[in-house]
Parts: C-alpha cells; structure tokens; sequence
C-alpha cells in the first residue's frame, strides 16, 4: 500500500496556508513529491469564496466582517460562500487522481465518505444529501467541501465542524443553500445529551483528527505517514534549470 503523508499545520492565517497548498500542489504535479498529502490546518476566522459565489450570499458588510476579526478572500476552488475557523477541522487533500479514479464526482464523494466514517465513532450518523456537496446529519449541515484539480491533481478540501463557533454562519448563506442550519460534532453531542449545559471535551478535536485521518487511509487505500515541512521542504523548491 502506498504512503500518504499527513502534515498537521496546526492554527495557520489562511493566505499562508493557501500559498504553502498551492506550492504543495505543484511540487505533486511535477512529480517532486511522489505519494498523495493530506494537510490538516485550524484557521483564524476568514470566509472564503469560490468559482459559483453568488455576492448576495454573503450577507455581512467589510466593516461588520471586520468588527467579527474575519477576512475575506476570493479563491479557485469550486463552491459557494463558506467559513473556516476556530473548531473547525479543516483538510487539503492533494491527491493525484491518476493513481485513483479520474473523475472528480467520484473524488467528492470519496471525501464525503472519509468525514462520515471519520465521525461515526463520536456516535454521529452522518449522510450525504443527494444533489449537494457535503455531509449533513439530522438534516443540518456537519462539512462543506470544496476541491479544485488541475491535470488531476487536487487541491482545496473539506471544513467538518467540531467545536466551531457556529455564529459566524451567520454571516452568510451557507455555500449558498437558503435556509441552512449548520451543525457540529459537539453541538450533535450535546442535543444527545438532552440539551445538558455541557463542554466538549477538550479531547475531542484531537480524535476527531485521529479518526479522520484513518477514515482517508481506508477510503483511499493509503497509508497515512506522519510528515512535516521540513520533509517536504526541498520538494517544493524547483530544481536548477540546467
């Protein structure tokens, strides 16, 4: 079985880890990194946008953005308005689909599949919803997901609420689907618990991360290899031109 090589950026500013993706991506294309990589990264508060943004699915003004501590930034991935913060387990999967299956439908349904099986020990049953992208359970939205590829390797990934803060939703329309109600692994959890005014366990973040990791081994039949920058660092400069 062949490695893949998960690199845990912990609580990066989302330009920084889009340029670290984005050269990731590239030193995968040109083949300088030989196995797929699953980078894993907590974000300050940033809304993003995609390709399909609509502008009145963004429903809080630069100053009011501003006021919350949230950027804003435009991108290339597909999808509509989402956010990425505190609690939220974010993952940039760059995998090389010749090596899988060429065909992205295929590679969106596979990462739905990681996050419902890598929330299933928590004892939260997750599904898909069939004409969207993501995962949902109790028909509110747990994970968004967003991908861009280029001569089939991907970029950009997937958002699964754990402990995020869900007011900032607030502040837009969801991936652009009205009526909405997003969700988390702790909210789930504490419902269960009948409403008890309970914290989440500190610990749950980390095995979150744990059973999401060996949900995307099993599902991409990979490996997973603990892996750091600076193991991948030489990788990602482009050799001498001779």
């Amino acid at each position: 079985m062949r490695d893949l090589l998960v690199l845990d950026l912990g609580l990066r500013g989302y330009a920084e880890a889009l340029s670290f993706q984005r050269a990731v991506a590239a030193a995968r294309l040109a083949q300088r990194i030989p196995d797929d990589v699953l980078l894993l990264v907590e974000h300050p508060p940033v809304i993003t946008t995609g390709r399909s943004t609509k502008a009145a699915n963004l429903l809080a003004s630069p100053a009011l953005l501003a006021a919350r501590g949230v950027e804003l930034h435009d991108v290339e991935r597909g999808g509509d308005v989402t956010f990425h913060g505190p609690g939220q387990l974010v993952g940039y999967p760059i995998v090389d689909l010749t090596g899988h299956r060429q065909d992205l439908h295929w590679y969106l349904r596979q990462v739905e599949e990681v996050l419902i099986r890598g929330v299933r020990p928590f004892g939260v049953d997750a599904e898909r919803n069939p004409g969207k992208t993501g995962i949902w359970t109790n028909g509110r939205k747990l994970a968004s997901i967003g991908v861009h590829a280029r001569q089939w390797v991907t970029w950009h990934g997937f958002a699964l609420n754990v402990t995020t803060d869900l007011s900032y939703f607030d502040l837009m329309v969801p991936c652009g689907l009205d009526g909405v109600a997003m969700t988390s692994v702790a909210q789930e959890l504490l419902e269960r618990a009948s409403g008890a005014c309970l914290a989440p366990s500190p610990d749950l973040p980390d095995a979150v991360r744990a059973a999401v990791v060996r949900s995307f081994g099993e599902v991409f039949e990979r490996q997973p290899v603990a892996s750091t920058e600076a193991a991948l660092a030489a990788a990602l400069v482009p050799p001498p031109e001779s």
